[in-house]
């Protein structure tokens, strides 16, 4: 089995220490170009663009950065809630044509009530779920070509269609994370890869088991991925140095806005990952969860919060134990993203079967329709000459 590997683009921000100003790095288009230009040519498969209040918008950004890259993927968010399904498919069928096939879909419902309400969203977890189903189930036939109609509880669509294609058919592969009964629901049902962040084997053991048997269920089959992050260096003293290098401005104080900020969170993903560091309870010579699985990260950031700790050949065979579990898809970062996309891609990638991005798909500009489309309905029609 080939592995996926993808890095990310830290759109809400980068640097030498977590906690602090002290050797943070702007987040401009110039830098943003220089990670992701990094990623295309030392091969990753891909980049993660994240979303929200705290980062620059994925589909801008993502946009900006296409043109600087050859083969790289974008993975990049749609938000169901946010974009009616519709306006999502019209984005990704553009951004997907645009990139010759360079698209893939990260389906994001959301964690933060408080984020939400500020852009509208006062729903339940549950019920964010269902307008997650409602969507996926309108987008995914409208990127297949079908003309929609569909009344759900919270969404209703009336001849909707698309009239430009995706590339990738029927449509740029779907990722999503889901901890809660809910989530799982929504994977089964609609996506290809189902994702975790970081923790321990044996937990990701008994998700990934509970989902193949929801998967089953609906008579189908997913593929694994997992969010971390990566501290490699030559030696495993110089890896763990490094780790507590990072963290080492942030003091109790921090840790405990950050904390206060997340238990708001109704994310099962999210209280796990908080689960692994005790809210940030842990001493930091605890935080060493499992052989090499560092929660240090968690203790300021949201989301993804454990990183692999250690020398090249450790770190390969930490991701072979996960690639053992049947994840093929693994989103890592560090820090500083830049200099981080080097050393992993240096040090790690000659030890493990890393697949090599290939030619994307051919270009669908000869593929019509030519001309303006007619009262925004129909592709014009080739008219003979009378001379022909």
């Amino acid at each position: 089995m080939t592995l996926d590997l993808l890095w990310f683009i830290p759109t809400h921000g980068d640097g030498r220490y977590l906690g602090t100003a002290d050797g943070g790095r702007p987040i401009t288009l110039g830098y943003a170009g220089q990670i992701a230009r990094a990623a295309d040519q030392l091969g990753y498969f891909g980049v993660l663009l994240p979303t929200g209040r705290s980062c620059e918008d994925s589909w801008v950004m993502a946009s900006a950065l296409l043109p600087q890259t050859e083969r790289l993927r974008f993975l990049v968010a749609i938000r169901p809630g946010l974009q009616s399904p519709s306006v999502a498919a019209r984005m990704a069928a553009t951004f997907d044509r645009l990139s010759s096939g360079r698209l893939l879909i990260n389906v994001v419902t959301g964690g933060d009530p408080e984020e939400l309400a500020g852009d509208g969203i006062f729903l339940d977890h549950d019920a964010r779920y269902a307008v997650t189903d409602e969507f996926l189930t309108i987008w995914r036939r409208l990127m297949a070509g079908e003309t929609v109609d569909f009344t759900g509880r919270h969404l209703s669509v009336a001849g909707s269609r698309l009239l430009f294609p995706p590339v990738q058919q029927p449509y740029p592969p779907l990722y999503f994370g889901g901890s809660s009964g809910a989530g799982q629901e929504v994977a089964a049902d609609h996506v290809e890869h189902y994702l975790t962040w970081g923790e321990p084997p044996d937990q990701v053991a008994g998700k990934i088991a509970a989902m193949r048997q929801v998967a089953a269920r609906r008579g189908r089959t997913l593929r694994y991925g997992i969010r971390l992050h990566i501290i490699v260096r030559e030696t495993e003293d110089a890896a763990w140095r490094a780790a507590e290098e990072l963290i080492r401005h942030v003091d109790d104080a921090t840790v405990q806005s950050a904390q206060k900020v997340f238990a708001r969170f109704d994310s099962v993903g999210q209280q796990r990952m908080a689960q692994l560091h005790q809210g940030g309870r842990r001493s930091r010579a605890e935080l060493e969860i499992s052989p090499n699985l560092w929660a240090g990260i968690g203790l300021v950031r949201g989301g993804a919060g454990t990183a692999l700790v250690g020398d090249a050949r450790t770190v390969a065979r930490r991701i072979e134990e996960y690639a053992a579990l049947g994840i093929d898809s693994f989103i890592l970062s560090g820090y500083p993203h830049l200099e981080e996309a080097y050393r992993v891609a240096e040090l790690v990638f000659p030890l493990l079967p890393v697949s090599r991005p290939g030619s994307v798909a051919p270009s669908p500009s000869l593929s019509g329709p030519f001309g303006e489309i007619v009262a925004n309905e129909a592709a014009p029609r080739p008219v003979r000459s009378a001379t022909a």
